[in-house]
Formats: structure tokens, sequence, C-alpha cells
């Protein structure tokens, strides 16, 4: 599993931001480059924490980068998630196409996603079963919070974020929220330091 993991390079994974950025310009770029930054210097605090490897930085760096490469087809919601998990899997990297179907589900359910459902039934219950046969780890964790963290414009604030994007989309489901800080005193607790700090 290890060697499936980190077998895209760090280059590689930036040319496809590029690539896909490329195809449909916006702010998701600055965004997929933060939650990417903050993943890395995220994995590098636990391991000097823990005294051991506990994340692979590159490979948190990799997956946080990719993991909205499903808006290189435009302006969208969750087909954003639906498209990013194909495109990846079809190019054979398994474990980055995970991060992008579980990145926005950090309660395991698509049931609070915020967002229009603009994919077909057959695809939304295609997401449902893919999420349900999906087990988490550290790495599906880490990105679920960031993504909820890093904004486009630099800000790097969790609770600022949710409610910016509460404010785009008029909720933001008390679950994932609460969720959110679960996930931050997670990591805060494995690194030993404050989020903010960190980042």
């Amino acid at each position: 599993m290890k060697k499936e993991k980190i077998a895209m390079t760090r280059i590689y994974a930036e040319e496809l931001l590029e690539d896909g950025v490329a195809k449909n310009p916006g702010p998701w770029r600055e965004h997929s480059y933060a939650v990417a930054l903050v993943a890395e210097k995220v994995a590098m605090a636990v391991n000097e924490n823990q005294g051991k490897i506990i994340l692979e930085p590159e490979l948190a760096y990799i997956v946080g980068l990719l993991h909205d490469i499903g808006r290189q087809e435009g302006h969208t919601y969750l087909a954003h998630v639906y498209d990013g998990y194909h495109f990846l899997k079809n190019l054979g990297y398994d474990f980055a196409a995970k991060i992008c179907l579980t990145h926005s589900f950090n309660l395991h359910t698509l049931d609070d996603y915020i967002g229009k459902i603009d994919i077909t039934e057959a695809q939304v219950n295609e997401l449902k079963e893919l999420l349900a046969a999906t087990e988490y780890d550290d790495y599906d964790r880490l990105i679920q919070l960031l993504d909820s963290t890093c904004s486009a414009d630099g800000t790097k604030n969790l609770e600022s974020r949710m409610n910016d994007v509460k404010a785009r989309y008029g909720y933001y489901p008390q679950g994932k929220w609460n969720k959110n800080f679960e996930l931050k005193a997670y990591f805060e607790k494995m690194a030993g330091r404050d989020l903010y700090e960190i980042i």
C-alpha cells in the first residue's frame, strides 16, 4: 500500500493541477495550494512530535493539492467529487482518488453535503456505495479539516472559513461544524501544537 500511495510525484501532481486550472481557471487553484502546503506542515509537525513517521509529508502535500481536481470540469458542486475521483482512478492513482471522494464528507455520509446535487441519481448512489466501503485514515481526516480551514484568499482559520461557506450557501450542518473542531483537536494533540501555530 505504501508504494501505491507515493507513486505520484509532487511535480506531476502540480502539473495535473495546473492543467486542470487551465481548463477551468478559478480560485480553486489557490485553495488547492493552500491545503497542500498546510497538509505538508501538519504532517511534519505530527512526525516531529511523535518521533516517528506517522504521515508522509510529500503524500499529504500531493493529496491536498489534488483533492479538488474534479473542478477542472467546470463550476460544479457534488460533481467535482465524482469527477475528481474518477479522473484520478482512471490514471491509476487510487489513493489520491480516495481523498477526492472523502474530502467533503467528514461524517462519512453524503447527507450533509453543502451545495447542489448536480449528478444523476445513479451517480449519487455510486458515491454512497463507494463512501460506505471506504475506511478513513489520517490523510482523509487531514484533508477534510484543511479543506474547511484554508480559503483561496490565504485565510487559514476554521471558523471564518465555515462562516464564509455558511454565508454563501445559507447553512452549515452543525454535525459537520462540530466534527471539524473535533478533527482540529485530534491533529493538535498528535502534533502537540495549536493548528494555527503550525500553519
